[in-house]
Order: C-alpha cells, then sequence, then structure tokens
C-alpha cells in the first residue's frame, strides 16, 4: 500500500515487483490506455512525432545496454541498424520472405555483424574501442552498403519500397498508425526484454565488467565471453530498431544511417542518463520535442529571414550539441535521475529532506 514517508515491504519478492504499489500499477495503466488510444484523438503529425521517439527508443536501447551497463563505448551504433534495416528489405524484396521472418534475420545479423566489431573489446577499451566502433560505421555504411550492397539487383543507391512492400500476415503496415501500434508493441516487448535481461546473471555481470572488469573476472566472470554477449544484444536490439524503420520510409538509402545518428544516439543517452531505462525514453522524448518545437518556431521566422528555413540541419545539430554540454554542466546524471529525484520527494513526504 502507498503510505506517507515511505513504502516498505514484507517479503523479497515484492520488493523486486515491476509496480510495487497501488498507485504505480494505477499509473502503468493509464500509460497503457494512453499508448494505445493516442491515434484516435491526436492527428498524424502527432502520431508521426511519436513514431520517432518509438524509432529513437528502440535505437538508444543498444547504446545504452554497451555504454550504460557493459561499460563499453560505442560510436557506431548507427552500421548495426542499418544491417539491420537492409537484410530486412532484402528478405522482404528480393528472398520473398513474411516481414517477420526477414525481421528476426536482419535482427540476427546484426547482432552477429556486431559480435564481429566487439572482438577487439577482449583486449582493448577507451579511446581505441571508440576507433573499433567508428570503423564498424564506415565499413558497414560507406564501403559495404554504398558500394556494394545498395546495388543490388541493379539498383543505383538505394532500395524503393512503394507503400504496401511490408505486410504482416496479409496486413500491409503502410500509414503513420500502423507503424505506430508496430512500433509500440516492439518497443514494449524490448523494454520489458532488457528490464528482465539486466535482473538475471547476464545483467549482474555486465553491471561488474562496467564497473572494475578485472575485479569481476577476479570473482569469476568470463569476461570476454559477456562482453561479446552484449554486443550480439545491443546488436540485435538495433536490427529491431531498423526493421522497425523501414515500413516509414519509401525507399531505403545509406543517408539513413550516418555516423551522425551514431553521435545523436550517445547524445541520448548522455541526457536521458547513463545507466537507466527510463533514460532512454527521457532522453528520446526530450531531443526530440524540443527538436520538433525548435522546427515549429522556425517555421513563422522563416518568412522574415529565409536562411533560416535553409540551415535549420546546423541549427538542430547546434541546439543538440548546446542541450548537451548544458546536461553535463547542471544534470550531469540526466534526467532519469531527477525524475528518481522527484518520486523520491512524494514517495518520502512529510519527511522528503
Amino acid at each position: 500500500m502507498y503510505l506517507p514517508s515511505g513504502v516498505y515491504h514484507e517479503t523479497y519478492g515484492a520488493i523486486h515487483g515491476w509496480w510495487q504499489t497501488a498507485f504505480v500499477r494505477g499509473k502503468m495503466a493509464l500509460l497503457v490506455l494512453f499508448v494505445l488510444t493516442l491515434p484516435l484523438y491526436a492527428n498524424l503529425y502527432v502520431v508521426s512525432v511519436a513514431n520517432i521517439i518509438l524509432y529513437t527508443i528502440l535505437s538508444a536501447l543498444g547504446v545504452q545496454l554497451l555504454i550504460g551497463y557493459c561499460g563499453q563505448i560505442t560510436l557506431g551504433h548507427a552500421a548495426f541498424i542499418a544491417v539491420g534495416a537492409y537484410v530486412t528489405a532484402m528478405g522482404v524484396l528480393f528472398w520473398k520472405l513474411p516481414y517477420p521472418v526477414a525481421a528476426v534475420l536482419g535482427c540476427l545479423l546484426a547482432g552477429l555483424w556486431s559480435v564481429f566489431f566487439g572482438l577487439p573489446s577482449a583486449r582493448i577499451k577507451g579511446f581505441y574501442m571508440i576507433m573499433t566502433t567508428m570503423a564498424a560505421q564506415f565499413i558497414t555504411v560507406d564501403f559495404i552498403i554504398t558500394h556494394y550492397v545498395s546495388r543490388v539487383g541493379g539498383r543505383e543507391h538505394y532500395f524503393s519500397l512503394p507503400p504496401g512492400t511490408i505486410t504482416i500476415g496479409g496486413w500491409p503496415v503502410d500509414g503513420e498508425i500502423k507503424v505506430y501500434y508496430l512500433a509500440s508493441a516492439l518497443t514494449i516487448l524490448c523494454l520489458a526484454a532488457m528490464a528482465n535481461l539486466l535482473r538475471t546473471r547476464v545483467g549482474r555481470a555486465w553491471i561488474a565488467i562496467r564497473d572494475n572488469d578485472i575485479a569481476a573476472e577476479a570473482m569469476g566472470v568470463n569476461v570476454v565471453y559477456y562482453k561479446l554477449l552484449a554486443f550480439f544484444a545491443a546488436g540485435v536490439l538495433a536490427g529491431v530498431a531498423g526493421a522497425v524503420w523501414i515500413p516509414s520510409l519509401l525507399f531505403v538509402s545509406p543517408e539513413h544511417f550516418q555516423l551522425s545518428w551514431s553521435l545523436w544516439l550517445v547524445g541520448v543517452v548522455l541526457i536521458g542518463g547513463i545507466g537507466s531505462l527510463h533514460g532512454v525514453v527521457f532522453g528520446s522524448i526530450f531531443v526530440t520535442v524540443i527538436l520538433e518545437l525548435l522546427k515549429l518556431a522556425v517555421i513563422p521566422l522563416s518568412d522574415i529571414y529565409p536562411a533560416l528555413s535553409e540551415r535549420f540541419l546546423y541549427l538542430k545539430e547546434a541546439a543538440f550539441g548546446l542541450a548537451i554540454v548544458l546536461f553535463l554542466l547542471y544534470e550531469p546524471r540526466g534526467l532519469a535521475y531527477r525524475w528518481q529525484q522527484v518520486k523520491n520527494y512524494f514517495n518520502l513526504w512529510p519527511f522528503a529532506y
């Protein structure tokens, strides 16, 4: 039950319950209801923004796993998203596979490709790991996909995905609302799987490696095995993001998976809070909504200063960089930490001090 000045439990299971009070369960029920009914009362613009948020969450989950929970720095995560997207698209277009089967294949190959670039983590860390993951970006997207994969079937630069190409059991995923429900279901599934995985022996091993890999190895943790497992899991999550993103696109192109998106995802994790699943959600919502508000603010001014609309991309990147700097200065633990402090204030009332 919800009590002033705190919540207490009498069993071990209750302490580790997902939703520990009736109040929290009520909030989660309202959240589920909000997610299910959003397209009923929101216009297509709001739904499209929600789709971007969901895609960002799925993309940033793997980054959070590697950086926040396993201590492995990555700056090439967009490469594995590209693998998931391209394999899924090729499975549907060329191999005539059902979309779910092609998506699973894309996720597995993205995970294995991530493991390949995670192999150096057995011997290096820090700056050298950054360079390795950046190499994954350049090798995968700028070389293999751009010069070879994109030209499969006589194509010049991209794979066309006309409406109706992506179907699930004969149900075409060809609109923002349908993509929203697909992305919502997979986002909830991935968040739940990640939260449960972090409670297992695997999750505890990742956190031990993050905190001190030498001490973890001394305690019997197979550091190399669990690092590679983290890269595989992060690659699978990236593959899910890529498979979810292609129904929203009219074509798949290397321009959708540039290095800037990898850097963007690291910024999302920093703003939301490193080492927190809440941080992935809060960071994705904050970054997406702030930039959409900035776009809406620029539109009226573009009549007076036409250069603003032409240079909005640079303005957006400058705003994102400024947000990262301000968070590192004034809220280094991210939005998730602030959210936890707010919850503690109300849970401990009237003794919040």
